[in-house]
């Protein structure tokens, strides 16, 4: 028994109870989106606008988007079609480390290659600057899409995690950082969060000025990483109609459906999942935005995604984590994140405890303000994109029962620990939209 098994012997960790919560769903399957997004570029007559011969540099950002790989062969043949010659260039500012072998590990990750896509599949830090905003500051553009006849930005548009504004993360997102890479993304931030509303918009506007965006792409997702929408913008209309999407965007995405929780246990956070390694739009919690419903009082994480490349950035939301979190994680590729946004608080890292039990323990412990009569409020998800089904302790099941959205699956029974302390599922809830590994 380590010390802090020791410690923290008294501490008892509740049963859970599996629940099922239901939300709106999309209801474009992977086989529909080449027909979808033909329907979409045909209507809005977008495809006329580009001079075949032509080349199109097509963004792909650093966020796991579902069916991503889909949905850009499904625009490259189209350009195909119309006789363009497109290619995919890494749209992402300091994601990868920073670099562009990184930036490239990342796409391929989403099964964005050379060989998957059928095009050229680029990445570098390198930049040209193509103008300042009216506020002076440099826009900066990859070399590669600089060199395009047309830049198409492709792009998930949803609530950011650290501001509020009418363009928050989308395709004018994509076009300031995406575009601006490491260089662009750091004066982007240089001013802060409060800032960011204006001056993305800003730069985004003097590329689409500069350069000839015919159209984007934009995505809409549904709260359990669906593909609900897909629309064709044309690129003079990209910031009025982005506004109304992202309008969109933020009724698809609930919170945590509770009051107030004592302990939120995430299995796993990362890049992959949100910018924010959790999302804060679903957690209640924002290093910018401050505290909101649940308005946990402890959250503990306990593992990092594969897909996150060891990037742990967000870790700085947890109040505790684990040994196997801090050994996975990777400075050199974490950091530059927190550089890029002037935000070294998400890279801060909290009390690690050597094993999934004590983390656990250790947040239960901690907490203040839980009902002694009630017992600990906990929420037990795999990440914040699974929120279709997870597990509540047995003080929040006559709370869960009073809503109609939320439906209990299961008896109350003990978390199962192996001989390392680490969580050892019983048979788990199955998602639709991703994975959830735990046997």
């Amino acid at each position: 028994m380590n010390r802090f098994e020791d410690l923290l012997r008294e501490t008892e960790i509740p049963k859970m109870v599996p629940v099922e919560f239901s939300i709106q769903r999309g209801k474009i399957k992977r086989e529909d989106i080449s027909s979808v997004i033909r329907k979409t570029i045909e209507e809005r007559k977008v495809l006329d606008r580009l001079q075949p011969g032509g080349t199109v540099a097509i963004t792909c950002g650093s966020r796991e988007i579902n069916n991503i790989d889909e949905i850009l062969h499904s625009l490259i043949n189209l350009l195909k079609e119309h006789g363009m010659k497109p290619f995919i260039f890494a749209a992402m500012g300091s994601h990868g480390g920073a670099c562009a072998e990184g930036q490239l590990e990342i796409l391929a990750g989403y099964h964005v290659t050379e060989e998957t896509m059928g095009v050229p599949v680029v990445a570098t830090m390198d930049t040209v600057v193509i103008g300042r905003t009216p506020k002076g500051m440099e826009v900066h553009v990859e070399v590669n899409a600089n060199q395009a006849d047309y830049i198409i930005p492709v792009g998930r548009i949803k609530p950011h995690t650290d501001f509020r504004g009418p363009i928050e993360s989308g395709l004018m997102k994509m076009l300031c950082i995406g575009c601006g890479k490491q260089h662009g993304a750091d004066l982007c931030h240089t001013h802060g969060f409060p800032s960011m509303p204006e001056n993305v918009a800003q730069v985004a506007r003097v590329i689409m000025e500069k350069k000839n965006v015919p159209f984007g792409l934009g995505i809409i997702e549904d709260a359990f990483h669906g593909t609900y929408q897909l629309n064709a913008i044309p690129g003079e209309l990209i910031e009025k109609e982005e506004t109304e999407l992202l309008k969109l965007a933020k009724k698809l995405i609930p919170s945590i459906p509770f009051e107030k929780v004592d302990v939120l246990v995430l299995d796993e956070i990362g890049k992959d999942i949100s910018g924010s390694g959790m999302d804060p739009n679903v957690t209640g919690r924002s290093g910018m935005l401050g505290i909101s419903k649940p308005f946990a009082e402890r959250i503990a994480v306990l593992g990092l995604s594969e897909k996150s490349h060891h990037n742990g950035c967000g870790i700085g939301l947890a109040d505790i984590t684990t040994q196997r979190f801090y050994e996975d994680m990777n400075y050199y590729v974490s950091y530059p994140n927190g550089l890029t946004s002037h935000d070294p608080a998400s890279m801060r890292i909290p009390p690690i405890m050597p094993n999934d039990r004590c983390a656990v323990k250790m947040a239960l412990h901690t907490c203040l303000d839980n009902s002694a009569e009630l017992g600990y409020r906990v929420v037990w998800m795999t990440n914040t994109l699974k929120l279709d089904s997870f597990y509540i302790s047995e003080a929040l099941v006559e709370e869960a029962e009073k809503n109609p959205a939320i439906t209990v699956k299961g008896e109350p029974e003990h978390i199962q620990f192996n001989e390392d302390g680490n969580v050892q599922w019983l048979p788990a809830p199955v998602y639709e939209y991703g994975r959830h590994e735990k046997a």
